[in-house]
């Protein structure tokens, strides 16, 4: 262990002019770094190459907090006797010559961490010997007195204030010392230097540290104070073995949801199995003031049940520890007997991308569980039943639009009884000026444009025609023209969730709405809806697909979209 036996004297007759000087706002940033909840508790960033480490561990704070600090105790620093400290660079090289130091730096950094980064360059080790000093030293008697944080600091900010005010300070006179006897050259800001250094060796010690002993207490004041209901969060969450959970703690080791194939209460909350086994799944959170009125819609199965909470904040869980930051301590911050209504839908899929769940909190009772909707497959399986026959739905066979390059904006086009030179007049297009796809959209793109263009697809019997992030297909105009010698619909989405949904036939059109469920619709068009459910939430671009291929009896698949984008050739639209 390094001998401070020495310096500490000076370092604890230095410390107490720095603290008082230490901003609040940045001494309570940085006291809350070992503060489990808190989002500013980030990893260091890797380094660029050839930069020293210290730049990964200083970045993450941003450049305010260090030139709060600097423009705080510049004047101090730059006063100060650092004469009387012992000698702190033993064993360090000494510079042969510092005229063929060459530096880079970014540009975005702070001051401070430009000036530390410089003088670790000139002065390979510095950086490291501070940070070896500061631990060192905060376990000296001499200096463990000036780093409590004191009765009179009560709550929770008070004391994570004085927590980070001492260790700044501590490391801020370590620094100090270093740095007047290194004798920078010129070129480096001694001031910065030593808040830079300083703050490189505090940042990761109280990341490391536990906090006072008091702050336990005062964060759950805090948290119990700001508490309000309702709350509704969502997140992803890292799932292992078929499982995640909702629990204070670790997610304890499960294997048996025979039950009722969803869920089971553990202890501190409940685990939820999940029909992939390894990936990241959606899920909502939503911790009410009671029970849900009803039960939602959309949902393919519901399971409700008890569970006892030692001390409250349960968070979403994966097996291996893993808590997304928006799905921490979400649930009520008191001990009790709480209920959670878990849903679930799309376990059969076995696809990540679409199967997810929502779990809804409330305090009350212990109470039976309930079981309100059994229908996947997985919780038949799961609970030793008879698998029922279902139907495949509609719109899964639309799925891939979500993973292709029309999943933010697109609007697709189905025309029957038309060759693609009809379609494309219907459309405002001229079919003798077909263009480069490319050429197109990099025109657009340097002119900044939303210019309206199409693609068409002949697929042997119906055109299909794409536009990418473009509406012209949802045109009335163009829907009674491109429908003059059969049928016509569209679908058209957007990336503000905006969709229209589209039918034709004989230059007339049926129909036209964002659909919700429950539109007035003639026989035509009722007939292609039947069995599709726009009123559940979710899947409506994929269900708008189904009901244009059921009304033209034409679909698009993903091998379609590739064909299409792979054709090489596009039409402008003349507005």
């Amino acid at each position: 262990m390094t001998d401070v036996s020495g310096l500490a004297p000076f370092i604890a007759r230095t410390m107490p002019a720095l603290a008082e000087r230490i901003p609040a706002v940045t001494a309570l940033l940085l006291g809350r770094l070992g503060a489990p909840t808190e989002e500013s508790q980030r990893p260091p960033y890797p380094p660029h190459h050839g930069e020293p480490e210290i730049v990964g561990v200083l970045r993450p704070l941003g450049p305010l907090p260090p030139e709060r600090l600097l423009g705080a105790l510049e004047r101090q620093i730059t006063r100060y006797d650092w004469t009387g400290a012992p000698g702190v660079l033993t064993g360090l090289p000494k510079p042969s010559d510092y005229r063929f130091a060459f530096v880079a730096s970014g540009g975005h950094d702070s001051e401070a961490v430009t000036a530390a980064t410089l003088l670790e360059r000139l002065r390979p080790g510095l950086s490291a010997r501070v940070t070896d000093l500061v631990r060192a030293l905060r376990s000296h008697p001499a200096i463990t007195p000036l780093l409590e944080t004191g009765p009179e600091a009560r709550d929770e900010a008070a004391i994570a204030t004085r927590h980070g005010a001492g260790h700044v300070a501590l490391a801020v006179a370590v620094a100090g010392a270093v740095v007047h006897q290194a004798d920078p050259p010129m070129l480096v800001s001694r001031a910065a230097a030593v808040v830079g250094l300083g703050l490189g060796a505090a940042v990761p010690l109280l990341r490391e540290i536990p906090m006072p002993g008091a702050y336990a207490a005062a964060l759950l004041e805090k948290v119990r104070a700001e508490y309000l209901l309702p709350r509704h969060t969502s997140g992803s969450v890292t799932v292992a073995g078929h499982r995640f959970g909702l629990v204070e703690g670790s997610l304890p080791a499960v294997g048996d949801f025979s039950g009722n194939g969803l869920a089971v209460a553990v202890e501190g909350g409940v685990a939820v199995r999940t029909g992939v086994a390894e990936g990241h799944l959606r899920v909502e959170l939503v911790v009410a003031a009671e029970a849900p009125a009803e039960v939602e819609d959309g949902w393919e199965d519901v399971v409700e049940l008890s569970w006892h909470a030692a001390e409250g904040q349960a968070s979403i869980v994966s097996p291996d520890g893993t808590v997304a930051g928006r799905l921490r301590g979400q649930t009520p911050p008191w001990p009790g007997d709480y209920r959670v209504r878990v849903h679930a839908v799309d376990r059969d899929s076995g696809d990540s991308e679409f199967e997810r769940y929502k779990l809804v909190v409330w305090a009350a009772s212990r109470a039976p569980e309930i079981v309100h909707k059994r229908t996947d497959r997985l919780g038949y399986q799961l609970r030793g039943e008879a698998v029922p026959e279902r139907a495949a739905r509609p719109e899964h066979a639309y799925r891939w639009v979500r993973r292709s390059r029309l999943s933010v904006a697109a609007t697709i086009t189905v025309v029957t009884g038309s060759t693609v030179e009809e379609a494309l007049r219907a459309f405002g297009a001229d079919p003798s000026r077909p263009l480069p796809i490319d050429a197109i959209q990099r025109d657009l793109s340097l002119r900044q444009s939303i210019d309206p263009w199409v693609i068409p697809f002949d697929a042997g019997g119906a055109v299909i025609l794409v536009e990418e992030n473009g509406y012209f297909g949802s045109h009335p105009g163009v829907l009674s023209a491109a429908s003059a010698n059969g049928r016509a619909a569209s679908m058209f989405w957007n990336v503000n969730a905006m969709t229209r949904l589209s039918f034709a036939e004989h230059g007339t059109v049926l129909a036209s709405f964002e659909p919700f469920g429950g539109e007035q619709t003639p026989p035509a068009v009722t007939e292609a809806l039947t069995g599709i459910d726009f009123s559940e939430r979710g899947y409506r671009t994929e269900k708008g697909l189904a009901a244009v291929e059921r009304f033209t009896g034409h679909g698009i698949t993903a091998a379609d979209v590739t064909a299409v984008f792979a054709s090489g050739s596009g039409y402008l639209i003349e507005e």
